[in-house]
């Protein structure tokens, strides 16, 4: 199993965070560069508890499906998705938000686990776990950029 720990500050209210980080629409926007579309279960607006996303999308030149599940949710200080179709063997993203005076600390702890064994293995340490870094970098990024010039405070 492969964990990437990130924290991000951005400067707007726990809130408005938590709402941008289960937008369907902007999570679209923020993978433009794999072209990924909510394609079954919610596709648009805020996901909740219980409720599934199935997104495709193209990483490394493959068209590839992934159906997630919301399955806990503490509004608006968490939630936690699990992957249940997809390539990978496992998938467990928890999303944490902490008010800290005007500044949200936005804390992904994103878990997966590669098939395939030791190549999977070889896969995830020397290109996978930075290319995943990289897609929620960006979707990171987007949340923060749009949580501070919207200013909703």
């Amino acid at each position: 199993m492969s964990t990437i720990y990130l924290k991000t500050i951005i400067k707007a209210n726990v809130q408005t965070v938590f709402d941008l980080a289960r937008d369907i629409g902007l999570h679209q926007k923020s993978t433009f560069k794999t072209g990924e579309k909510a394609i079954a279960g919610r596709t648009s607006g805020l996901i909740e508890e219980g409720e599934t996303v199935t997104w495709r999308a193209k990483h490394l030149g493959v068209y590839q499906t992934h159906t997630s599940k919301i399955v806990s949710m503490e509004k608006p200080h968490q939630f936690t998705d699990i992957m249940l179709k997809g390539t990978f063997k496992s998938v467990r993203h928890q999303h944490i938000f902490k008010q800290e005076g005007k500044n949200t600390i936005m804390t992904d702890i994103f878990e997966f686990e590669s098939p395939l064994g030791i190549i999977g293995k070889l896969f995830n340490r020397f290109f996978l776990k930075n290319y995943l870094t990289n897609f929620l970098l960006e979707r990171n990024k987007l949340i923060k950029t749009t949580a501070e010039n919207n200013k909703i405070n």
